[in-house]
């Protein structure tokens, strides 16, 4: 018998994208939680909620895309809403992280709060609390994370840009089984 679900947490997002991030690898529980900075326990219970809510596959290896998409894009902003903080220093995010910055620029930047950032920005809060150590080493995991804060707390347009260029990078990994 299976637990009873409480509902996603914030970090389920991350480890989601990362396993997207790492298809076709060989990957184990451990590599994800050691490149996550996250405790195999976490990202044990963390797989189980996503199977529950049939984000992943049954063998819980594979993402299922297109109900993620669907997740990222009409439910986060309202699960794991986010609302600009205090200035503060640290790791540019939302439309201040550079793919974004490719598109339009912003007088204010995002970030997440870190002692190594060099931007001076409204804080967003991270999905947890070592995702800023995660991206350091993913650049990949950082832009998906980025996108993910855009739909959060951006505007319309931004949001547009965001959705899209979420959508291609998912889908755009989709292999047959």
């Amino acid at each position: 018998m299976r637990r009873k679900h409480n509902g996603m947490r914030p970090q389920d997002m991350v480890i989601l994208l990362k396993i997207v991030t790492m298809d076709g690898e060989n990957w184990q529980l451990k590599d994800l939680a050691n490149s996550l900075h996250i405790s195999n326990s976490e990202v044990s219970e963390s797989l189980e909620r996503s199977l529950y809510a049939y984000l992943i596959d049954f063998e819980k290896r594979h993402v299922q895309r297109g109900n993620l998409i669907d997740f990222l894009l009409h439910g986060m902003k309202y699960v794991f809403p986010a609302q600009p903080g205090i200035l503060t220093r640290g790791i540019p995010t939302a439309h201040s992280h550079p793919f974004m910055q490719s598109f339009m620029s912003s007088e204010q930047a995002y970030v997440w709060p870190s002692s190594s950032g060099s931007v001076s920005g409204q804080a967003i809060e991270p999905f947890y609390a070592n995702q800023v150590k995660a991206i350091q080493e993913d650049e990949e995991l950082y832009r998906l994370l980025a996108l993910l804060d855009v739909i959060r707390v951006g505007r319309l347009r931004e949001k547009a840009i965001a959705e899209e260029a979420l959508k291609e990078e998912l889908l755009a990994r989709v292999k047959s089984y």
